[in-house]
């Protein structure tokens, strides 16, 4: 089964919306493998973005993650990294569509509620830079045969 990596950012933190957050993604019937939270720093962030530490708004994206802890998740399912994806809706939230996680809960393109994972790759990378491998866990859910039908597989 896929997995990928989840931020709930400081904008969920500060707001209260931890619990409408997790409990989008466990109504869908997504198995949260591993949570925690911790402070984000200079270094990871820098090693998470790094894509972004040369654009003009990094300096506000690191302060906006450093504000508050946060809660990293690694979320297990089928196609979970799509299926997140489209949960948690367009990073502007104003663009998000209602129903969506940022579509609901959000108004900024910054504070935009949570991170998810892109692709497959890319979670594999982010999962290993948040959590040591003893941090995930490997089970079924006594729900499963509610959520998928033996095809699934």
């Amino acid at each position: 089964m896929e997995q990928t990596f989840i931020i709930l950012k400081p904008s969920t933190i500060n707001r209260g919306l931890v619990g409408d957050v997790i409990t989008r993604f466990q109504r869908k019937g997504l198995i949260i493998a591993g949570i925690k939270m911790m402070q984000l720093d200079e270094k990871i962030l820098r090693e998470h973005y790094a894509h972004l530490v040369d654009r003009p708004f990094f300096p506000l994206l690191e302060k906006s993650m450093m504000a508050t802890p946060v809660i990293v998740m690694v979320l297990r399912g089928i196609d979970v990294v799509s299926v997140v994806r489209g949960m948690v809706g367009a990073t502007n939230c104003r663009k998000a569509t209602p129903g969506t996680i940022r579509g609901d809960f959000g108004m900024s393109g910054q504070e935009n509620i949570v991170h998810a994972s892109d692709s497959i790759e890319n979670a594999a990378v982010e999962i290993a830079r948040f959590f040591r491998p003893e941090e995930i866990f490997d089970y079924e859910q006594l729900t499963f045969p509610a959520i998928y039908s033996p095809d699934d597989f």
